[in-house]
């Protein structure tokens, strides 16, 4: 996580915090770092200089400066209401410079799928900071997660509030509507699976099990970037890698598993014992059902 003093970052907004009628001065900081993108421009190959988007009206064909542009709502074809900037300006919220919080839940009432952007919450200045801090104390105590709105880059959003070490997270929350219902993409009628294989792949699961750790994870794809860039500086001949094959299709989906059990040393031989003698006293179990029943005949 990069590190930065926060007199150094310019916030994404600036307003209130209210609850109720406590109110105090907040800033908004976003709390992903991007500067570590690779970002490429468009070259002319034979000039080596870069390329210029230029506006066009679409109808003369003539280019048109954007200080000049308005914005516009079609309505047919070639229809628009058109809006200038004072227009859109008029169309004022209370929420565009105060997060009202107007309900508290419990985290996990929230599904993941309508989480979206994170962003810190802090204090603006020394002027109510006592209130920040008794609301943000009181969150945290109750260990609720406040609901509120605001309207961010010229969009009203929902948003989550939490406690986070000496501040507050703010997410961004997905509406119902942006959300795409599963019907067409799950298959509800999925085979039961054999008992023999779940085991199996439960087994692979516990050997795999570890610590959430979001310091291994890392944009491979950018790395080799990178690297290519970094080669081409030097000069160095490229010279494109051959695609990798896939091993094979697998058949047999009881040895695929069998395999991945045994693929990681003595923690899979290991399960793999486990599950012998757990099919082993399974059938020792059966044959005595069986023979109870014999004897109860």
């Amino acid at each position: 996580m990069a590190k930065e003093r926060r007199g150094a970052l310019r916030p994404t907004w600036e307003g209130h915090l209210r609850l109720s009628l406590v109110t105090c001065p907040v800033a908004l900081y976003t709390a992903i770092e991007r500067r570590a993108d690779i970002h490429f421009n468009l070259i002319n190959p034979k000039t080596h200089n870069r390329i210029h988007m230029q506006t066009v009206d679409a109808g003369t064909g003539k280019p048109v400066d954007r200080s000049e542009l308005v914005r516009g709502f079609p309505v047919a074809k070639n229809k628009y209401v058109l809006l200038d900037k004072e227009e859109l300006d008029a169309v004022k919220l209370e929420s565009t410079r105060i997060v009202d919080i107007e309900h508290f839940v419990d985290a996990d009432q929230i599904d993941r799928i309508y989480w979206d952007e994170p962003y810190y919450l802090a204090p603006s200045g020394k002027t109510g900071i006592e209130a920040f801090a008794v609301i943000r104390a009181a969150m945290e105590k109750q260990n609720k997660v406040a609901l509120g709105r605001l309207v961010l880059h010229q969009r009203e959003r929902v948003c989550a509030l939490e406690p986070r070490e000496g501040g507050i997270l703010l997410t961004t929350l997905r509406t119902h509507d942006e959300i795409r219902s599963s019907d067409a993409v799950f298959d509800r009628s999925l085979p039961r699976p054999d008992t023999r294989m779940l085991e199996i792949a439960e087994k692979i699961i516990e050997q795999q099990e570890a610590p959430f750790d979001p310091t291994e994870f890392r944009d491979r794809y950018e790395e080799a970037l990178r690297d290519l860039i970094e080669r081409k500086k030097k000069g160095e001949p490229l010279v494109a890698a051959e695609p990798e094959e896939p091993e094979g299709k697998v058949v047999d989906l009881m040895e695929a598993l069998r395999q991945s059990l045994k693929g990681g040393g003595a923690g899979r031989e290991k399960a793999e014992r486990f599950m012998a003698a757990h099919r082993k006293g399974g059938r020792q179990r059966t044959r005595k059902r069986g023979a109870g029943r014999r004897r109860a005949a």
